[in-house]
This record gives C-alpha cells, structure tokens and sequence, in this order.
C-alpha cells in the first residue's frame, strides 16, 4: 500500500504585510484616534512611496486594504498604484478608539496615572469613552481572520495604525497582549506574518529597509 512521503507540502499561507500609515504632523506629538482630517505630511507620503516600492518588488499582490481614516487611505493608494491594485476599506483595522482622550498631547498625558496601566497591564484598560485595548485586539484579528478566507494562499498588504499592528503582532507570536508595548511600529514599517497554517510565522517586525523577498520560514 502506498504512503505519503514525509515530503509531501502542505497548503500555502496567506502572507499578511502589516503596513503602518506614514507620519502626519500630529505623529509622536497628539493621540489622534478617529478623528477626521489628518494626512500625510510630505514625509509621511515619502516614506509611503518607499514601502511601496518595497511591496512591488515582492511581485503579484493579491489586494490592498486600509483602515478607513485617511492616513491609511493615503498610505494605501501609493501602495495600490505601485503593485496594481485598488484599495478595499476594512474598518475592522481601524484605529483604537481613544475616546475623550482624542487629540490630546502625549505630553499631558504622560503625566497621568492612568499612563502607567496603559505601559504596564494595558488589557486592564478602556480609554474614557472609549474601547478597550482588550477589544481593539479582538476586533482587528476578527479583521484580518476574514482577509485570510477572502485570500487563501494569497498575498495581501494590510494598511492600519501602530496600536492594532502591535496588538494583533502580539496575538500573531502567542504573548498577553500586557507585552504589545514592547512592540515598535514605525511609520510605513512592515510587518510581515503568514497565516493559514498549524501556527501564525512572524517573519520581521517593524521592517523599515530589508528586502523582503528573502523573508521566510526557517
């Protein structure tokens, strides 16, 4: 009777590139949240240029979604006209909603107490008026779930914001989501993670400069 080889491949990931939006004026100064109205800075468009060449030069991409805020809808039209494609609005990757705490500085609020729950135990948190991280990490896995049923086997960029990226890149390499803040994401880095398989395979994070092509499992 015959059997199996030990060779035999199995079925193919979906490759998910994790693209954060590139800088806007408020970037690393205010808590922007939902609000409307910011875009990208001319920084902000070059550093989205330079993703996208980088995502070109990997080949076919099968789609391109955003969150439905504009920077990553700016973010994720220079990707799309570089590999091809349109971009499809996913409002599960959008920002976490930070509620009254939108717009204001980081630099006032460093200062409260409540800053050092959000560093240190951040599932134990909800933002006044707002979501908790526990539910921004729920809601963008259940996103990026679907993306991978459209996409079996596919390659797809996926254009959101630092906080969910860190949230579900913690979820991808199986650690609480009391770790994310650890995780950097930098404007217009990508984070590539394949999906599909027994397990999620985090191949970089926070790339800023690599050819991605070489990236894969060892």
């Amino acid at each position: 009777m015959a059997t199996a080889s030990k060779h035999t491949k199995g079925p193919s990931p979906t490759a998910i590139l994790l693209v954060r939006h590139g800088q806007t004026a408020s970037t690393g100064a205010v808590l922007p949240g939902r609000a409307p109205g910011l875009d990208l800075t001319e920084r902000g468009v070059q550093q989205a240029g330079a993703a996208a060449s980088r995502l070109a030069a990997l080949g076919s991409i099968d789609a391109v979604y955003s969150s439905p805020l504009e920077r990553t809808k700016e973010t994720a039209a220079i990707i799309a006209r570089a590999v091809g494609r349109r971009v499809r609005t996913e409002p599960g990757l959008t920002e976490c909603d930070f509620g009254s705490w939108t717009g204001r500085r980081l630099a006032e609020l460093v200062k409260l107490p409540e800053w050092r729950t959000i560093q240190a135990t951040p599932s134990a948190f909800r933002f006044p008026k707002g979501e908790s991280f526990v539910e921004m990490q729920s809601r963008i896995t259940a996103a990026i779930d679907r993306l991978v049923r459209r996409h079996p086997q596919g390659r797809i960029v996926v254009v959101s914001h630092a906080d969910p990226i860190k949230a579900f890149v913690a979820h991808a390499a199986g650690t609480h989501l009391d770790h994310f803040q650890r995780i950097v994401i930098s404007p217009c880095s990508i984070t590539p993670i394949l999906l599909g398989l027994e397990r999620p395979v985090v191949l970089a994070i926070n790339s800023t400069g690599d050819d991605l092509s070489g990236l894969r499992p060892s």
